[in-house]
């Protein structure tokens, strides 16, 4: 069966936009000035993303728990605590 290539891209890039809303740990300081690091929960594993505070000036620090925000492709994510 052949599949349009056009097709695959657009099945991925609704794939990874269900990133938004989901819960991960932050792997690597997240802040300003910094490129932090979450691991998420998605497509039956865990995958890194690089991670940006949503909030301008908030640190996040190795072990937090983060929801997703934002996603923007390939592999950056915007995240906010999920507690307090």
């Amino acid at each position: 069966m052949a599949v349009a290539a056009g097709a695959v891209g657009a099945a991925r890039s609704e794939g990874d936009r269900a990133v938004i809303g989901l819960q991960g740990r932050v792997t690597g300081t997240v802040g300003p000035g910094l490129v932090g690091e979450v691991m998420v929960r998605v497509r039956g594993g865990a995958e890194a993303f690089l991670a940006y505070p949503v909030t301008p000036g908030e640190r996040m620090e190795p072990g937090t728990l983060v929801v997703v925000v934002e996603y923007q492709a390939p592999r950056t994510v915007y995240v906010a605590p999920a507690y307090g």
